[in-house]
């Protein structure tokens, strides 16, 4: 039976790649044996119609088939028959070329492999379950690179995981989740990281075996690569644990379970196939001899992964412990006080002297750029937050039998890492009510004329001073009318009261509310909404709520862009100066006598053009002397918090500047009367002045 070109073509690349694989193999090793595994059965395939070549070529991956189930690199035997192949295949191909018989064959192949009716799934050793063994004298350095490398496979492996998802042909998403775990295989495998390289070593095949389109993606596959991703992450954090604490291990992380699911996997993508596949088992991991140079972590696999990127692209960036950034930041922190108070001085005692004045200026231009540079270090991308949101939204979506599209927009805006790690708890909470309350099922969306797909959309943007955050679903909405009723069942509302949509939206986030029908393990307990308004405002931001009845809901967080610097308006009361963030300020006016007005259960409220505002004497909340005793004598401030606007009475508003925020410490955090204080800052001419919470001061009066 002649061959055609392109056949020829395919099994001799086949042939010369099987060629350069088997230059690596040595008895007791297991270099280069599940690549010659994957392409004898590529070639097995392509030599169908050639039964003496086929068989030739099953007969040999039948025996390295075997040492792969026994978890046993290449004997004697094996390789013996292996090289022979690969000596006699050329020659095969000559005479396949020529339309001439096959050659006679050096070693005797044995019978060929078994169909695949009777290949069963090779279940995991159970001694993959054991203890992480951490050599924290000998690697410390090279553990805690390991860690940082392996925090950036895993949060490429989900992001790209969840991408294949939505598209599942995409081959560079593919190629990228490969390249990590060979990454951290090989990595962990140098480092002795049992249980890390078996599981990771399990899942590297699979992907190969996906890359070379013998198995398909699909939720399945997709669901058990996250699962064993997630594990791995599980050992890696015990890393951290050792490098942070110097705690050993002291439990077991269980892959044995994954490694069996990752290889059932396998077996049942490529029954269907004409030649049965087996899965290589983890094998021992193998450490250089003593003496022996072995290359570090950073440099072992990646160097070897397709792809790789460039030694220039890393070099480009360096990791620096998040404390030394905290205590750079300090020292920026004091250099700006000690700047401001240089610039008061020269005001005062140096105006006669001009080049104390423009050495000043000058110093204060460089501790400036000094300033935004120290914040931008601490400035790092939303990204990941959002990707650990797009695996939430998946894996809730299946939980809660919805259909939904979730999208995220804007995850290179950057925000303060205290900010990122501070948004995480809140944003859990706002998806999983979007996707267990906001999302109707398939069927009432059908039935209410929407596309069955639900669509809930996370974006993040720049907006001024402040960080925007979006969460925004095509869901059923908020019902203000259920709403209602249920605050008023709970005493939150008097029967005739009366309040407007905003605050019928606030109620939400109040402890213990819950319009719910029905409490689910995802939500309906009333716990969640207040846990996000209280860490959001904690990060001196607020929230937002629009909905419409059946068309869907938008919340809307606004945060300042950092935590280190405000920018406030200094106001005077007395003696003492305050400082309110200027994202809080609306306004400030000098009422008339007809402006203030006493109204029965609301104490004193200012008449602002027909709207009543309540008004809050700051030195009768602080106890203290002020010179201004009357709203009129005095400055009354507008401040708005969460939608709701009160007026602060003040002696006098005394400038706009920047400062850096200090913590009052434990004692005076224990005082009772510092409610509504949220800090405190050293201005120009060294005095201190307390920083205002203004949602706090509310609470409190």
């Amino acid at each position: 039976m002649p061959i055609s070109a392109d056949l020829l073509e395919k099994i001799e690349e086949l042939v010369n790649r099987l060629a350069s694989e088997s230059l690596l193999a040595a008895p007791g090793r297991d270099d280069g044996m599940i690549p010659s595994y994957s392409m004898l059965g590529e070639l097995a395939e392509h030599c169908a119609g050639f039964p003496e070549l086929q068989s030739a070529v099953a007969g040999v991956r039948a025996l390295v088939d075997r040492r792969l189930e026994a978890a046993q690199p290449f004997d004697a035997e094996t390789l013996a028959h292996l090289l022979a192949l690969v000596e006699w295949l050329p020659a095969a191909l000559d005479c396949l070329r020529a339309g001439a018989p096959l050659p006679a064959r050096v070693a005797a192949a044995p019978n060929p492999v078994a169909p695949p009716a009777a290949l069963a799934p090779v279940a995991a050793p159970a001694a993959s379950d054991v203890l992480l063994v951490l050599d924290l004298a000998e690697n410390r350095e090279l553990l805690a690179e390991f860690y940082g490398e392996a925090i950036e496979h895993l949060q490429q492996i989900e992001a790209a995981l969840l991408a294949l998802e939505q598209t599942p042909d995409e081959p560079e998403a593919l190629s990228a989740i490969f390249r990590s775990f060979h990454t951290i295989k090989g990595n962990a495998g140098f480092l002795g990281l049992a249980p890390m390289h078996a599981l990771a070593h399990e899942v590297e095949t699979l992907l190969d075996l996906a890359r070379n389109h013998r198995i398909r993606i699909d939720s399945a596959v997709i669901t058990e690569i996250l699962r064993s991703r997630d594990a791995v992450q599980a050992l890696n954090q015990q890393v951290a644990v050792a490098l942070e604490h110097g705690r050993l291990p002291e439990r077991i992380v269980p892959v044995s379970h994954l490694i069996g699911a990752v290889r059932r996997l396998v077996h049942a993508g490529t029954a269907t196939e004409g030649v049965a596949l087996a899965v290589a088992p983890a094998t021992d991991v193998e450490l250089p001899a003593a003496g022996e140079a072995a290359p570090a972590p950073s440099d072992a696999a990646p160097a070897a992964a397709e792809g790789a990127e460039p030694k220039a692209v890393t070099s480009q960036t360096v990791r620096v412990s998040t404390e030394k950034l905290d205590v750079l930041m300090d020292v920026v922190g004091e250099l700006v006080i000690v700047q401001s108070q240089l610039t008061e001085t020269a005001r005062r005692f140096g105006v006669q002297v001009p080049p104390l004045a423009a050495n000043v200026g000058q110093l204060s231009r460089i501790t400036k750029e000094l300033q935004h540079t120290a914040m931008s270090l601490r400035m790092i991308p939303i990204r990941p937050s959002f990707q650990k949101m797009e695996r939430l939204a998946r894996d809730l979506a299946q939980e809660c039998g919805k259909k939904a599209v979730f999208t995220t927009q804007g995850g290179d805006t950057e925000l303060d890492r205290t900010m990122v790690e501070e948004i995480a708890d809140p944003l859990v909470h706002m998806v999983r009510n979007a996707l267990d309350h906001g999302l109707e099922r398939p069927a009432d969306r059908l039935a209410a004329g929407k596309p069955e797909m639900g669509t809930v959309t996370l974006r993040a943007y720049h907006q001024g001073s402040q960080i925007v955050i979006e969460l925004q679903d095509d869901g059923r909405g908020l019902d203000p009318d259920k709403i209602l009723a249920k605050a008023r069942r709970q005493g939150l509302v008097p029967p005739d009261g009366r309040p407007d949509r905003e605050e019928i939206y606030s109620y939400i986030f109040l402890p213990g509310f819950s319009t719910a029908e029905k409490i689910t393990a995802v939500s309906g307990r009333g716990v969640g909404m207040d846990v996000v308004k209280r860490n959001v405002e904690r990060l001196r931001g607020r929230i937002e709520t629009i909905s419409e009845l059946g068309r869907g809901t938008t919340f809307t967080i606004k945060l300042p862009l950092t935590m280190a610097i405000i920018d406030g308006l200094i106001v005077r009361v007395g003696e003492d100066r305050f400082i309110l963030p200027s994202a809080s300020v609306q306004r400030a006016l000098r009422p008339t006598r007809e402006n203030i007005v006493t109204v029965k259960g609301c104490g004193e409220v200012l008449d602002l053009r027909g709207r009543m505002i309540p008004l809050h004497r700051l030195h009768r909340r602080f106890g203290i002397p002020a010179r201004a005793l009357e709203p009129w004598e005095g400055i009354v401030v507008i401040v708005e918090v969460a939608g709701k606007v009160c007026a602060l009475l003040v002696d006098e508003m005394v400038s706009k500047q920047e400062v850096v925020i200090k913590n009052l410490g434990a004692f005076m955090q224990g005082l009772s009367n510092t409610s509504g204080i949220s800090g405190g800052a050293i201005l120009g001419d060294g005095s201190i002045a307390l920083i205002l919470d203004p949602a706090a001061l509310l609470l409190a009066a």
